[in-house]
């Protein structure tokens, strides 16, 4: 390794780090550069320490947890051995030295504690995001819990089969007694429904004593607001009259929630309830505390076992699983969507076990091979390549439904809001989900291939080219995630359709669209918060460090009925199945 011993204070360093092959991307060695270049540093663990917490900061890390840069560096960065060995020994050690973790204004932050000796080494933005999250916790922790007289009584009347139901009347009474709670289950388990129940709970409690409940509905995505939204309706349907009128029934994304919310605002709420939480972010979720009064309460649901958010922090995971909101935490476990001879359940809950290698194997080798069954909802598929015949008849079959729907429009018949909504509910019938953008099974090729199996494309935008939206668009009143179809709209001209919350359509002009992507497949990440009828889950033929559990899991997951796993090398399979994503971060 180089040395700085050759360089003048404040000189430029980026020898140190680009002396070495590792994974450091340039924003990580201009970062320790420039801190060096503020206040020079003659030791070059330094530069490493300050690149390395910069990298770990845009792989997902709230911080670089010097205790397991010590003990499991591989792991940790995900680098290779060889990656490794570049690294100079006792980097942990050099944490107490660094001059750019002294002061109220330092840009980096070295924080040790009981649970954390040897430190945790912060971006400043990072640890500041973190705190504001603890704080707000303390400061609705400090609220003592409430008491209602009858409220045993109110639970019975909700809850008449408590044996079966137990865990969800455990979860509506701590949500229904304390400033903040986490529900936490799998697909099925009722997290949608417990929360209807407490919402009914909370509404005829505040009639008894003529107060109007204020009450904010709220997801990540837009796809997942809007599953939301199906999943309140359909449970108010059981609740009485009175309590119906009271409780909103159209969710909104957490962007569109906290727009215009500044430092020191709170939105005007009562109860805020959000759900696909595993999704929210480091930074986000501070937003999300900070803008939710202390004395309103806030309920996160979720599922603490899929895949973390895309931009840094595991802060569902993290706060199911500490001691922080031990007490406030409640975890469902009883899937009344898949039952004990589900393959999808089996499969579920084969991938979150430990020591899971023999069992998986087991599942593989037990599905039957093809793209359907008709004696199984989960089968298993071995191609190496999507050009197979077998590949275009398998998507012409999933899609059937929505490629008749689709067929009048083809030739340019004006398609009514009614008829885009049936094609856009069909269309949510099956998904491909892949590992990876990139690669002959990856997102980009894979939605080519499509295309030419189901005898669409041909230019830029075509009848029944499906599109999701990959940034907020305030003008258009569009989210990250919202999906569309282009189609002939009443006068004939190539529109593209968005369902509304009220079930209604909206045609936006496809020049006005400037982020969005071609959607037959997409990627795990980004089905988060949806669900289909029927999945197909696509992995490489090579490991990927995307390959996780929690990704195989997450996939997974988004089937309701059917599941279609496609992995041509099933070793690819068992060792994502082992392989964990452990952010590092201070909340747990």
């Amino acid at each position: 390794m180089k040395t700085l011993q050759h360089l003048l204070p404040g000189a430029q360093t980026n020898a140190v780090l680009d002396g070495t092959p590792t994974p450091l991307s340039s924003l990580d060695r201009a970062f320790a550069s420039f801190l060096n270049q503020q206040i020079a540093s003659d030791d070059a663990r330094h530069l490493w320490l300050a690149a390395l917490t910069s990298h770990q900061w845009t792989r997902g890390h709230a911080c670089l947890d010097l205790a397991h840069l010590q003990s499991q560096p591989e792991q940790l960065l995900g680098w290779t051995t060889e990656h490794v060995q570049h690294l100079p020994q006792a980097l942990h050690q050099a944490a107490s030295t660094l001059p750019w973790a002294v002061g109220d204004n330092s840009p980096l932050i070295l924080h040790t504690s009981a649970a954390h000796p040897q430190g945790l080494l912060y971006l400043r933005r990072a640890w500041t995001a973190e705190q504001q999250i603890r704080h707000s916790i303390q400061q609705r922790l400090a609220h003592p819990p409430e008491k209602a007289p009858d409220l045993q009584a109110q639970l019975d009347a909700l809850f008449p089969d408590a044996k079966a139901n137990d865990m969800q009347r455990k979860a509506c009474e701590v949500a229904a007694t304390q400033r903040m709670a986490l529900i936490t289950g799998g697909p099925g388990t009722g997290k949608t429904t417990t929360v209807v129940r407490l919402l009914a709970l909370l509404v005829s409690q505040a009639q008894a004593t003529q107060q109007t409940l204020r009450i904010h509905l709220a997801a990540p995505t837009g796809k997942a607001a809007a599953r939301l939204s199906e999943s309140i309706q359909k449970a108010l349907t059981r609740m009485p009259q009175a309590v119906q009128q009271s409780i909103p029934t159209q969710a909104q994304t957490l962007h569109r929630l906290l727009h215009g919310i500044h430092d020191k605002q709170h939105l005007a709420s009562d109860v805020v309830v959000i759900d696909e939480a595993s999704m929210i972010d480091l930074e986000m979720m501070a937003r999300l505390m900070q803008a939710v009064d202390d004395n309103a309460r806030l309920i996160l649901l979720g599922d603490k076992d899929q895949l973390a958010s895309v931009e840094a922090g595991a802060v569902m995971s993290q706060l199911c699983t500490g001691s922080l909101l031990a007490q406030q935490t409640v975890t469902l476990t009883h899937s009344h969507r898949f039952d004990a001879q589900s393959g999808i359940g089996q499969w579920a809950q084969t991938v979150n076990a430990d020591d899971n290698t023999q069992a998986v194997q087991a599942l593989w080798r037990d599905a039957p091979e093809g793209f359907l069954s008709a004696s199984h909802n989960v089968t298993r598929w071995s191609a190496t390549q999507a050009n197979d015949a077998r590949f275009a008849q398998g998507v012409r079959q999933a899609w059937q439904t929505w490629l008749s729907q689709l067929q009048p429009h083809l030739g340019g018949k004006a398609c009514g809001d009614d008829q885009a909504l049936a094609l856009l509910e069909s269309l949510s019938e099956f998904c491909v989900l892949c590992a990876l953008r990139d690669g002959s099974l990856g997102v980009t090729q894979l939605n080519a291939q499509i295309e030419h199996a189901l005898g669409l494309g041909g230019s830029p935008w075509y009848v029944g080219r499906p599109v999701m939206v990959t940034r907020n668009n305030y003008a258009l009143d569009l989210m990250n995630g919202d999906i569309g179809i282009c189609l002939p709209a009443h006068d004939g001209v190539l529109r593209v359709a968005f369902a509304t919350a009220e079930a209604k359509v909206r045609w936006i002009n496809p020049s006005r669209l400037d982020h969005v992507d071609t959607v037959f497949a997409m990627t795990v990440h980004k089905s988060q918060g949806s669900e289909f009828r029927h999945v197909l889950l696509v992995l490489p033929q090579q490991d990927a460090p995307v390959l996780t559990r929690e990704l195989i899991y997450t996939g997974i997951t988004r089937a309701k009925e059917r599941l279609t796993l496609w992995s041509p090398r099933p070793d690819v399979l068992l060792k994502a199945c082992n392989q964990r994503v452990l952010r590092s971060g201070g909340l747990g």
